[in-house]
């Protein structure tokens, strides 16, 4: 059935989407800063899919599940939503698990203040 793993990573991707959404985590906590963290995150992967590939490691197998549109060598479309999904998973998870450790985490306590001669520096 041609479609039905990028429907789902599609579904996948609409359901971060939503709980970004419900709880602030990482799109609407700030867009900007979250669309170059998502941009630089799918280059890298993509990055290193190429290298993969180049190196032989990687490759397409014959699936029913893609809709067989490629761009580029050996790289499927729903490669990008897959890291999309990957990248998007990831920054959702951080920005969950980050106000859990701060509220948990024991009050950080300054030094003390060093003393030369009577004077604090």
């Amino acid at each position: 059935m041609p479609g039905l793993y990028l429907a789902c990573l599609v579904v996948a991707l609409v359901g971060m989407t939503v709980l970004d959404a419900r709880f602030r985590l990482f799109f609407w906590r700030g867009p900007r800063r979250a669309a170059a963290v998502m941009a630089v995150g799918i280059a890298y992967f993509l990055v290193w899919d190429l290298a993969g590939i180049g190196l032989g490691v990687f490759h397409r197998g014959p699936s029913s599940w893609l809709i067989g549109v490629q761009v580029a060598p050996e790289v499927p479309v729903e490669e990008l939503f897959f890291l999309a999904l990957l990248c998007y998973v990831t920054m959702d998870l951080i920005g969950f698990v980050r106000p859990v450790v701060e509220r948990t985490a024991p009050p950080r306590v300054e030094p003390p203040a060093r003393r030369t001669n009577g004077v604090a520096r």
